[in-house]
């Protein structure tokens, strides 16, 4: 010990010796470089430097700029305002009362043009150019992958099977009903509000498409807060809401791979070739799935790093195979879910841990991105805000109303039929996904994105309010008959 403590100081003197000693050998080799450049410069070139009125403040703030500047940089800028303003939007809906999705999707609209852009247009410039945005574009599209895989293994199919019936039967009305009355809207719409150089069929399909979506995740949430689930309204509205999201991603499939051909003979190919991955997936992967993991893995609730491994390879390995194919890597990703065995704990501890990353950290990426294309300013004259509001109540109307009628028709009463209705017009952020398909196939036009968005926005606001409103009725009608 002694001897180290001598030595230590030894060490420093002969490091320190000779650092100096190749410092100034190479400040020699500077001079004469310097020197020999300078010699080359022309003294115009010279005039032009400035000699003084730089303070050493002006040359900091100058090379923070620069820095700022750098990719990675205003990445993590840009991660840090995402997540803090989705967890603190989240946080005040949830104690609002609403899902904490809604406030992820307004922090998403609040830091893009429509807010930040509109008050600190500099601020914003310097936060999310133009330029930086295709990074964000692919984490969030990672974020929207994973988030669809726990979609698909959430999706309950001995509960389809126990309520096939009701389910079926609601969740198509609640998908055509709307739909049909997309496509109509469609016809006033298209002139003022599509995009350049599309087609009105390519529009009316996706304007049905936003109109019947229900938002499968955010249903289930609204249901598990408010202890719905174990009830007959909570396993009926979770039946028909799964069967309404495989409808709507297969119907949606379709239109992506009619609008990506540009031809019926192409589209015709894809689909065949999609209808044959989704055989294989549900009829040949599937079955085999549990013996390829072992028992051991199935029944862990923690699985080890290589089970982790191979299953996120699988996820992107089938999102792959359906971008390649020419639907979206969206779509394989959720039959990656589908395709998960349901017995063991492994799907549950997946669940959890997927969930979790993407939800804080990548899915709010998604609301920043979506937020940066929704610009609420092209809304400024009283006609854009009519339309939103039309488009809003077509939306509610067909999804709501067409719910609620269907359910009445297989024997529900009207009290459980409205607030069945009202919780398949939650759309949320599957409809925020949709939109941005269409966005990015160049069908959707800003100004009908924006009003879209925004109609997502208030339906899924209206389900907790509605639901409300049903317990009142239901309470009502309760002390009525007791009364009687």
């Amino acid at each position: 010990m002694n001897k180290s403590l001598l030595l230590y100081p030894l060490i420093l003197l002969v490091f320190g010796l000779g650092m100096y000693v190749a410092i100034q050998r190479g400040s020699a080799l500077d001079t004469s470089r310097i020197t020999h450049h300078a010699s080359r410069i022309a003294p115009q070139t010279a005039a032009m430097q400035p000699s003084s009125g730089v303070g050493p403040s002006a040359s900091l703030l100058a090379n923070l700029r620069q820095n700022f500047e750098d990719p990675l940089t205003r990445l993590f800028v840009q991660l840090i305002l995402i997540v803090l303003a989705a967890r603190v939007c989240g946080s005040l809906m949830h104690k609002a009362g609403q899902p904490a999705v809604i406030g992820e999707m307004i922090a998403g609209i609040l830091l893009g043009p429509s807010l930040m852009g509109w008050l600190w247009p500099g601020f914003f410039q310097l936060v999310f150019p133009p330029a930086s945005l295709g990074t964000l574009r692919m984490l969030s599209q990672i974020g929207v992958c994973l988030f669809m895989f726990v979609i698909g293994m959430e999706l309950d199919v001995a509960q389809l099977k126990h309520q096939a019936r009701t389910a079926v039967f609601v969740s198509q009305v609640s998908i055509l009903f709307p739909y049909l009355l997309g496509v109509l809207a469609s016809l006033w719409l298209f002139p003022s509000l599509a995009a350049p150089g599309t087609t009105f069929l390519a529009f009316a399909l996706f304007i049905g498409i936003s109109m019947s979506i229900t938002a499968f995740p955010v249903l289930a949430r609204i249901l598990e807060e408010r202890g719905l689930t174990k009830t007959a309204l909570g396993s009926t509205a979770l039946a028909c809401a799964a069967t309404d999201d495989v409808t709507a991603w297969t119907v949606l499939a379709f239109v992506v791979a009619i609008v990506k051909a540009g031809g019926l003979a192409p589209a015709v190919l894809s689909i065949v070739l999609v209808l044959l991955f989704v055989a294989v997936m549900l009829f040949w992967i599937k079955p085999r799935v549990p013996r390829w993991l072992g028992h051991a893995a199935l029944e862990s609730s923690a699985p080890g790093k290589g089970i982790m491994a191979a299953v996120v390879v699988f996820i992107f390995a089938c999102a792959f195979v359906t971008d390649m194919i020419g639907i979206h890597a969206l779509f394989g990703s959720f039959l990656a879910g589908v395709a998960m065995p349901s017995q063991g704990e492994l799907r549950n501890s997946l669940r959890v841990r997927l969930e979790h990353f993407s939800s804080v950290f990548l899915l709010p990426l998604f609301f920043a991105f979506t937020g940066l294309r929704t610009q609420i300013g092209l809304l400024q004259e009283p006609a854009g805000w009519l339309i939103c509001l039309a488009l809003i109540a077509v939306a509610t109307v067909g999804k709501l109303g067409g719910s609620m009628l269907a359910a009445r028709m297989t024997g529900i009463n009207w009290v459980d039929s409205f607030a069945l209705g009202a919780l398949m017009n939650t759309r949320g952020l599957v409809e925020l996904i949709a939109l941005n398909i269409g966005y990015d196939l160049g069908i959707l036009s800003p100004p009908i994105f924006t009003m879209l968005v925004l109609m997502a926005l208030v339906t899924t606001g209206m389900t907790g309010p509605l639901l409300g409103l049903s317990d009142h009725l239901r309470a009502r009608h309760a002390l009525r008959a007791k009364l009687i």
